[in-house]
Parts: structure tokens; C-alpha cells; sequence
């Protein structure tokens, strides 16, 4: 029996595109900026509604307007690589080295202000122009520039008075 820790954890980071040329490259629009995701070598995850998953590993990646053109390992011609498009692709977790904050840590997150008042939990992160924001369950809408502290299934806020009663 496996034990479900052995398996890592799978995120989206990506989706492909149309076939590209005649040696199977593929258009892929990636929703990461990691460039291990890219680099030859790198293992992803293509998977289709109603289809078994497949291991792709990059063969070759160069920018291509707003996005890549990949070539993976055994996807040698414009026929294999249309096989491909409209998956979503995945790949295991990264360690993160910095103080970022990533989406899929915070979904699912209790967050509480500064005095300890439980808020609500993350539902989603949405992108908007000035500060992505927190959404909240409760339907509460926090930027992240009052994010003050993150741990493990925990973001504390130091919000403005009166910013959730609206």
C-alpha cells in the first residue's frame, strides 16, 4: 500500500498550446516564472479530461512571443505534438529558498489578524493590478501588501480598521 506522502504533490503550471513547426514543438503558456519548469531535462506532467496522465521531459525551451516553444523528449514530429494541445500540465512542488509567498500554500490558510481574531480561511488568491488579494470564505477581500507573518496553515493580517465591515 503506498502511503500518500510518497507521492508529491502535483501543481499546475502550465498549459499546452498548438503544435509549432514540423518537428514537434508545442506553444506552452506557463502560469510559473520558475525557469526549472522549462529547462531541458525537467519532468512535467501532461494530463487530459478523460485520458491517462503522461511524463514529458523537456527536451528543448525558447521564448516565443508572450509564450515557450517546447520540445519533448519522444515528440518528434508535428503529429505527436498535436496529441498534445489543450493539456494541462504539472509538476512536483519546488522548495522555496525565499520569503515568497505561493498560491498553493495559502489556499486553505486560517488567517487571523494581529490580535489573534480569526478572519476566515484563504478561498483563492486573485490577481489584480495594484496588490493580488486574499479571498476569503466568507467572501472578504484582503491585499497582500497586509500580510505580516506566514507559517505553516496560518497567514496573520494587519488590516486597517473598518477595510472587512464593508
Amino acid at each position: 500500500m503506498d502511503d500518500a506522502r510518497d507521492v508529491p504533490r502535483l501543481l499546475e503550471v502550465g498549459r499546452i498550446g498548438r503544435a509549432h513547426g514540423l518537428h514537434g514543438e508545442v506553444s506552452v503558456s506557463f502560469l510559473t516564472d520558475r525557469p526549472e519548469r522549462r529547462s531541458p531535462g525537467a519532468t512535467l506532467v501532461a494530463r487530459r479530461p478523460a485520458a491517462t496522465d503522461r511524463s514529458l521531459v523537456v527536451a528543448t525551451a525558447r521564448p516565443h512571443q508572450a509564450r515557450w516553444l517546447i520540445r519533448f523528449e519522444g515528440i518528434d514530429d508535428r503529429t505527436a505534438a498535436e496529441s498534445l494541445r489543450g493539456s494541462t500540465i504539472y509538476a512536483p512542488e519546488l522548495a522555496s529558498t525565499d520569503d515568497s509567498l505561493w498560491v498553493h500554500e495559502l489556499v486553505g490558510a486560517l488567517v487571523v489578524d494581529v490580535s489573534g481574531s480569526e478572519l476566515g480561511i484563504v478561498a483563492a488568491v486573485e490577481a489584480n493590478p495594484a496588490h493580488d488579494l486574499l479571498v476569503l470564505d466568507r467572501g472578504a477581500l484582503v491585499p497582500m501588501t497586509f500580510v505580516v507573518e506566514r507559517s505553516e496553515g496560518r497567514v496573520v493580517v494587519d488590516v486597517p480598521d473598518g477595510l472587512l465591515e464593508l
